[in-house]
């Protein structure tokens, strides 16, 4: 048996890799059809082509059955890679062959280190037109010397992969048939798991499933012994190791493949699923009930931004969602925490609200865009990033900005990102681009993704990496524009919004629902201008039958959840519900909100 993590900055080819070694082990049929990306089973996966929740698959070789795991690339779910690396004992490391080493490469790369595990380094992609093999293999060798590599980490082997067409060979200039030089490296290399099957049974909780009719699945490593249906069990809670509860295992499966096979017992270095532990969580070891010893679990990186989430209250509310009270969405929030071990929920500073923490704003948004697809409807404030004091100082957190644009953008990405407290890393040719590395304030960050879409054409590539925390920058102002605000309740027509469409960018349409403190556009200057996007025009006795049709409106810049995330101010709030996404002012009055902000001011 061999465990085995497969780890890489996102986009650089994981789970189109995992399709490959399982059809070439055998996990499906001949003539058997498999969506791309088999191991992608989410909808929001499916549709953003990334990985968010690690997932567990088996294959067999030679008489050997090799358990992969694959895992997001994404920084903002770094705290998936972490805990899942407790379960494996060696990883497989994939380097893009065009954009080489990236941050989360050294993230996940570091922390697999930490663990002293086995590295098998893939560069993946070798097909690609722009393709630079040998400059990338230097540059991962430079990457394992920067982590303080041992010997025999550097020595690590190193493969040449086409994940799309399911090729490896040992040797760059010789392409290779199949994935066998994969199999055979993990075989040779990755040790099998160690431990005594005679012993008592130990087994760390890594991962939390659910399901409907058997409740809470837990999933995780036998570190020794062996565990069986109908099993009595110690569970030694992880938040508090004194307490220990007891349990008898309901059911258990072994992994292979896409599918979960009932089993009757299973052994030492095995990874099972398991039920009949209503409350397991992840970090939770299961013990023989004589020999209650948890095993240390690896820390999770704190969170580093924060949102409040609360009930929806305006005049819209309960129109479109099912789930829409405080203890409907305060349930779901301490849900999720129990299988996210990155987030953190505590309650607000009132009733109806939720201050919920994350890794950054993917993290946070992915889990509102789960929640408005299962009928709940809420309103989220503008992320804030949570401060430290470390030796009386207060600190923010940093973020290591790698970015790819072409030579004819760098300029204004360089004079953007300098205006936003900036500190200039590292600049050079990664192929026939630049690549900038930039050191910078998570906040300065906020709402500047969609400017360098703007400012690069669409062709540049941004990536982050959570860096510590550094004393306090400095205030700094991040939006430049204000916003358009509907007066009153109605439906936006199209002699309303023609009139409005001078003050700036309207984001919605003719027909559109509106009420009073609604967002309805944006504004090129840095002030809030309210309007009506409702008003019609008079009737008059020498109108034309023709008149409303020589109106021309400009299309409306519909904003994603991303978008209005980055885009909304301290004084906004985002109305999410299942079919719409809508801006809103906090204080929906136009008279109480313009007191407000002149008390604000004097």
């Amino acid at each position: 048996m061999r465990n085995v993590a497969i780890i890489a900055h996102v986009d650089h080819g994981k789970t189109t890799l995992v399709d490959g070694m399982l059809k070439q082990g055998g996990a499906f049929h001949e003539n058997q059809v498999v969506a791309e990306r088999a191991m992608d089973s989410g909808d929001i996966e499916r549709e953003r082509g990334i990985t968010i929740l690690a997932k567990n698959t088996a294959v067999h070789y030679n008489g050997v059955k090799i358990n992969i795991v694959d895992t997001p690339g994404h920084a903002d779910f770094g705290g998936e890679v972490e805990r899942i690396l407790k379960m494996v004992n060696g990883v497989i490391l994939l380097v893009d062959a065009a954009e080489g080493p990236m941050p989360q490469t050294r993230f996940v790369l570091q922390r697999a280190m930490e663990l002293n595990h086995r590295i098998i380094v893939v560069v993946n992609k070798i097909d690609r037109p722009d393709a630079r093999i040998s400059e990338v293999i230097d540059e991962t060798l430079e990457l394992l010397l920067d982590l303080n590599a041992t010997d025999e980490q550097l020595d690590s082997p190193m493969l040449f992969c086409c994940g799309r067409t399911g090729t490896a060979s040992l040797d760059p200039e010789t392409p290779g048939t199949d994935l066998r030089p994969l199999f055979e490296t993990i075989l040779d290399y990755i040790p099998a798991p160690e431990g005594d099957a005679d012993a008592p049974l130990q087994l760390l909780v890594s991962t939390i499933d659910y399901n409907d009719y058997v409740g809470r699945i837990g999933i995780g490593r036998i570190e020794r012994g062996t565990i069986r249906v109908n099993q009595d069990v110690s569970i030694v809670n992880y938040h508090n190791p004194g307490q220990t509860d007891r349990a008898r295992i309901a059911a258990l499966y072994q992994i292979d493949g896409l599918t979960r096979v009932p089993v009757e017992e299973a052994k030492m270095g095995d990874i099972v699923c398991f039920s009949g532990a209503a409350d397991i969580t992840i970090g939770d070891t299961l013990c023989a009930p004589d020999v209650p010893e948890p095993l240390e679990f690896v820390r999770v990186s704190e969170p580093t931004m924060e949102m409040t989430f609360s009930v929806n209250d305006s005049p819209f509310a309960g129109r479109e969602g099912k789930y829409v009270t405080s203890r409907q969405i305060r349930e779901r929030l301490y849900k999720e925490t129990l299988k996210d071990v990155s987030l953190r929920v505590s309650d607000g500073d009132t009733t109806d609200s939720f201050k919920v923490a994350g890794r950054g704003e993917m993290h946070l948004s992915i889990l509102i865009e789960t929640m408005r697809r299962e009928n709940y409807e809420l309103c989220c404030s503008m992320p804030h990033v949570l401060f430290k004091e470390i030796d009386g100082e207060r600190c923010e957190p940093m973020e290591r900005v790698s970015i790819d644009v072409p030579d004819d953008a760098v300029g204004s990405v360089v004079q953007k990102l300098g205006a936003r407290r900036g500190e200039l890393l590292e600049m050079g040719k990664a192929g026939s681009r630049t690549r900038i590395e930039y050191l910078i304030p998570s906040r300065c960050l906020f709402g500047y993704r969609s400017e360098f879409m703007t400012d690069t054409k669409g062709e540049g590539v941004i990536n982050t990496l959570f860096a510590g925390y550094q004393p306090y920058k400095g205030d700094v102002t991040t939006r430049f524009t204000g916003s358009l605000i509907a007066s009153e309740d109605g439906e936006a027509t199209s002699y309303g919004l023609y009139n409005a469409q001078d003050r700036g960018t309207m984001f919605i349409g003719v027909q559109t629902p509106v009420y009073e403190g609604m967002i309805v556009g944006e504004c090129p200057k840095l002030e809030d201008i309210t309007l009506n996007v409702c008003k019609k025009k008079h009737l008059t006795s020498i109108r034309s039958k023709g008149a409303d049709e020589a109106l021309i409106l400009t299309p409306p810049k519909i904003l994603s959840l991303e978008q209005a995330i980055e885009y909304i101010a301290e004084d906004e709030l985002i109305e999410v519900t299942p079919k719409s996404i809508r801006l809103r002012k906090k204080i929906l009055n136009t008279e109480t909100r313009l007191k407000t902000e002149f008390r604000t001011k004097k």
